[in-house]
């Protein structure tokens, strides 16, 4: 299975130069947020597969315009092909307003809400995100810290991928795009990159 992840600023390969066909090689397209409703529309019309997403910390206004034809996976586990897919959105709250921002106890909260669909489907293959983990690709300031409670799902679970987005690979030279913690390959998806299972 082949899978086009993808955060936080549009791919002007994917988009701007698109060109016929060049999508069809994948089975599957997920965002991990703070990508516009429009380039995510485009992309799943473009392609001949599912486009899954989580929101991102800017993307409030999916609770009343979300993108059509997507599939909105935060808070749940969702199967494709058999592939277990977790999906928890949002990032660290670094403001009083925003639905997608969360303490490090209310992402703790969301994720035992998922305990029986944890247990149900014995754990997951891919975890996605928004923020990072916390001491996986994020930074000491508050607005990019990640969840330590992703540490733990991944140590408990020990998923094929971690992929978030978040953390701009823009922000500076020694932003890695793929790093390993445990058995986990932990993919930072700005703007796209592709893993396969």
């Amino acid at each position: 299975m082949k899978i086009l992840t993808i955060a936080d600023e549009e791919a002007k390969s994917l988009y701007a130069f698109y060109t016929e066909g060049m999508l069809d090689e994948y089975d599957l397209i997920i965002s991990c947020g703070d990508l516009s409703r429009n380039y995510l529309e485009f992309l799943v019309t473009m392609s001949h597969c599912p486009l899954l997403y989580v929101h991102g910390n800017h993307d409030d206004y999916f609770q009343t315009d979300p993108p059509e034809g997507c599939i909105c996976i935060d808070g749940e586990i969702y199967i494709h092909e058999g592939v277990r897919i977790l999906g928890l959105g949002g990032s660290y709250r670094y403001k009083d307003s925003g639905i997608n921002m969360y303490t490090e106890k209310e992402m703790k909260k969301r994720i035992s809400r998922l305990r029986f669909q944890l247990w149900k489907h014995k754990g997951f293959d891919i975890l996605i995100s928004h923020a990072p983990a916390r001491g996986i690709n994020d930074e000491d300031s508050i607005s990019h810290r990640g969840f330590k409670c992703f540490v733990d799902l991944l140590t408990k679970y020990s998923p094929k991928y971690f992929v978030h987005g978040h953390r701009h690979r823009n922000y500076g030279a020694f932003i890695p795009q793929k790093t390993n913690f445990q058995d986990v390959t932990v993919i930072n998806a700005y703007e796209y990159c592709v893993i396969e299972l």
